[in-house]
């Protein structure tokens, strides 16, 4: 069987003994970074083997735990923090398990992006989760694009050192709508600030971003500007609508949702990705 174990994302005591217990008598553990589990494992007394699973060898590593699993093996998943499979390659595993009939058991516990949430004293009744926007333009701009009109709450996680220009790109999106920025969640030095993007700007100009940054953003409203106010180039569109389907949305309601936010009709949008697609 595969665990998924979810693991402190801050606190130790936030782990469960229900987690303990899986860690304790599992057949091995595969960890996004071994060191990290191990100061883990050896502050609550927990001898098992411990291998790498990370982004840049899951595929190799994947096919051996796979391998584990299908001799009968009990392998546990974890992340540095938090929930496996949420932005971490555990998800790739947990496909991978499904699709070998492999049983997988997935646990309960700490994930910083519902921690935020919660915190944050935005509405939590609908939200996205869109993880990291990363560095690549073509991504930034189709985020930009769509924060513009979400309505429900946004989920983002953000490095220290891309903190500032996050909040930039929010500041020239999103406008004087609220936002919560959290860092080091459930730590000594635990921080929400509740605000603007400006005053976000104010407050991490003076004091010096340090740590993992959840960043909540405020839904839109009504005042998002008409469908036909906002300009997507063909890229665009083709990337968002690649985007939308990446989360599980059906081709269909990803044209449907990319035309009423660009004017255009779904059969344009169809078109239009057509042809991006091409190269034409």
């Amino acid at each position: 069987m595969l665990y998924v174990v979810p693991t402190p994302i801050g606190n130790l005591g936030d782990i469960t003994f229900r987690a303990l217990d899986v860690l304790r008598d599992c057949d091995l553990i595969a960890a996004e970074d071994t060191r990290h589990t191990l100061k883990l494992l050896t502050h609550f007394d927990i001898k098992k083997r411990v291998i790498s699973y990370f982004e840049h060898n899951k595929i190799t590593r994947g096919q051996e735990l796979l391998n584990h699993l299908l001799a009968g093996a009990n392998v546990a998943v974890v992340s540095d923090a938090g929930m496996p499979g949420i932005s971490d390659p555990g998800a790739d595993l947990i496909k991978l398990a499904v699709e070998n009939n492999i049983e997988v058991c997935v646990l309960p516990g700490a994930c910083a992006g519902i921690t935020a949430l919660v915190s944050s004293a935005l509405p939590t009744d609908k939200f996205v989760f869109e993880g990291f926007i990363g560095t690549d333009n073509k991504k930034i701009a189709a985020f930009s694009q769509m924060i513009r009109v979400e309505k429900r709450t946004v989920i983002i996680y953000e490095a220290p050192h891309r903190i500032m220009k996050t909040l930039e790109l929010l500041k020239d999106n999103i406008g004087n709508r609220k936002i919560a920025v959290c860092r080091e969640l459930t730590k000594l030095h635990e921080e929400i600030f509740r605000g603007t993007p400006d005053e976000a700007i104010l407050h991490f100009t003076e004091n010096a971003p340090r740590g993992e940054f959840v960043i909540i953003i405020e839904g839109a409203g009504e005042e998002v500007p008409l469908a036909e106010e906002i300009q997507m180039s063909d890229e665009e569109i083709y990337q968002e609508v690649n985007r939308l389907r990446s989360q599980g949305m059906g081709k269909n309601e990803a044209l449907k949702k990319v035309s009423d936010v660009c004017g255009k009709s779904r059969n344009e949008i169809y078109s239009i990705c057509e042809k991006v697609k091409k190269g034409y």
